[in-house]
């Protein structure tokens, strides 16, 4: 598109819709006012050539006989003929009847004509001297003229003599025209009418577009609070309707994310800023000229900088998790997948270690990171029991899904505390020994299971131990 042409394109999607409709509501017009002026005009046309039939023959009729209707005498002449049938027919309007005697005009019906065909000398030598009927059309002065022209012969009069009835068809065709004129005029009238209503109807469909975009105007990353109304918009199961949903739908996600880094920021800056203020405290009293205070206080130092270095790497690893890449499934033997889990994990702590069962399938699945998870619920099962207490793995399939487990007779978990363990930095209330760890072990299982299109659930109760279920499909990540 060029810029002499771009000033001409409706800016605004009101306006663009106008333009759209306008083009329609005129083209629309257009279709049916030709094709009924189109129409009108056929049928004009064959009803003058059908009334020059009828005439032609009322003509034959009242001459075959040869005999004079109003004396009852044989005709003496053509042109008494002539007289007798022009006189009898009763010319229409924009019909005229002529006769011609010799080739030249004899006389012609009283009927006012546009023109005097009598005195058309083309007129005269193409119907005057006809020797057989004859039916055409010819472009005279006053427009197209439908003709029909029949030679008329008398016994004991040789002189050749023609009978004309002749339609003005342009005349005859005025009302087509005239109808036509009219539906262009009320199409003009009727197109503003369409012109103004799609400018209101396009308003009232696109308010609550504008809302959207006032309300998308004033939502602020301090204030997501904002939601689209529903006024203006016609039905809530209508398309504006479900765009409005939608977008409030995305913007209470959007809230609710927003929210949570808010709050995954300020936790993870309370975690960190414990350590840096355990360290920085210890440096400040510390007395270098004292090597035993110097030797402590390095170690005090080395074991919260690992402590921090691990809680860097679990954020990292949180954050990773919301990539598609975050796990790499492949074809795994579920049952030696478990059996090397198990080979891992039985030298965590001195505990009872059994492995229950393990189901013989093979599945899609990410082998690293599911060794991950069920070594992180293994690690945390050994922080709530003591030395002796049985901790229990196991695999198993069921209805197209793999179940890994970890269960163990240990504290247990209060009722209040089951949905929250699961959230970063999370610790439960109950337990009688306190974790090491930053609380993202089981935010870290929930996301790997996520990611394999699972889910973690737990079953406790205080004093009587916990199991720690992670259910994926056999073909997890597949599509990944």
């Amino acid at each position: 598109m060029t810029g002499r042409t771009a000033w001409l394109q409706p800016k605004s999607a009101r306006a663009r819709i106008v333009a759209w409709v306008l083009p329609l509501v005129l083209g629309s017009l257009a279709i049916v006012t030709v094709t009924t002026w189109l129409l009108m005009i056929r049928s004009a046309d064959n009803r003058m050539r059908e009334s020059l039939r009828t005439e032609i023959a009322e003509f034959t009729t009242l001459t075959e006989a040869g005999v004079d209707p109003a004396t009852g005498a044989p005709f003496a002449s053509v042109t008494d003929v002539l007289r007798v049938v022009i006189t009898y027919n009763l010319a229409r309007p924009n019909e005229k009847f002529l006769g011609y005697v010799d080739g030249a005009f004899a006389l012609q019906s009283r009927q006012q004509a546009p023109i005097r065909l009598s005195e058309d000398a083309a007129f005269t030598t193409l119907v005057g001297s006809t020797t057989q009927p004859t039916e055409g059309g010819y472009d005279s002065a006053a427009g197209e003229v439908f003709y029909l022209a029949v030679p008329v012969a008398l016994d004991g009069d040789p002189t050749p003599a023609v009978v004309v009835a002749a339609y003005f068809a342009d005349q005859e065709r005025q009302p087509a025209d005239d109808v036509a004129a009219l539906m262009l005029l009320v199409g003009a009238g009727a197109s503003v009418v369409a012109a103004i209503g799609a400018w209101i109807v396009a308003g009232r469909i696109l308010k609550p577009i504008k809302n959207i975009a006032d309300t998308a105007t004033a939502i602020t990353d301090s204030n997501l609070s904002r939601r689209i109304t529903h006024e203006g918009s016609g039905s809530r199961t209508d398309e504006i309707g479900i765009l409005v949903d939608s977008i409030n739908a995305m913007l209470g996600r959007l809230e609710a994310g927003s929210a949570a880094q808010r709050r995954f920021l300020d936790d993870a800056g309370h975690e960190l800023r414990t350590p840096i203020t355990i360290v920085r405290g210890h440096l400040d009293v510390l007395d270098a000229s004292d090597p035993d205070d110097v030797r402590d206080t390095v170690t005090l130092v080395d074991d919260e900088l690992e402590r921090m270095n691990r809680l860097v790497a679990d954020l990292l690893l949180l954050m990773r998790a919301e990539q598609t890449s975050f796990v790499k499934p492949t074809d795994v033997d579920v049952d030696e997948l478990t059996r090397t889990i198990f080979d891992k994990v039985h030298r965590l702590a001195d505990r009872d270690w059994v492995l229950e069962t393990t189901a013989p399938v093979r599945a899609r699945l990410d082998e690293q990171r599911m060794t991950q998870a069920v070594v992180a619920l293994a690690e945390n099962a050994t922080h709530h029991t003591e030395p002796g207490d049985r901790i229990g793995i196991g695999s198993q399939l069921s209805d197209n899904d793999i179940r890994f487990w970890v269960t163990d007779t240990g504290t247990g978990i209060a009722d209040a505390d089951r949905a929250r363990i699961f959230d970063r930095f999370a610790r439960g209330r109950d337990g009688t020994r306190r974790s090491e760890g930053a609380g993202l072990g089981l935010s870290i299982v929930t996301a790997i299971a996520r990611a394999h299109g699972g889910r973690v659930g737990v079953g406790s109760a205080l004093g009587h131990g916990s199991t720690f279920t992670i259910t994926v499909p056999v073909t997890a990540g597949k599509d990944q």
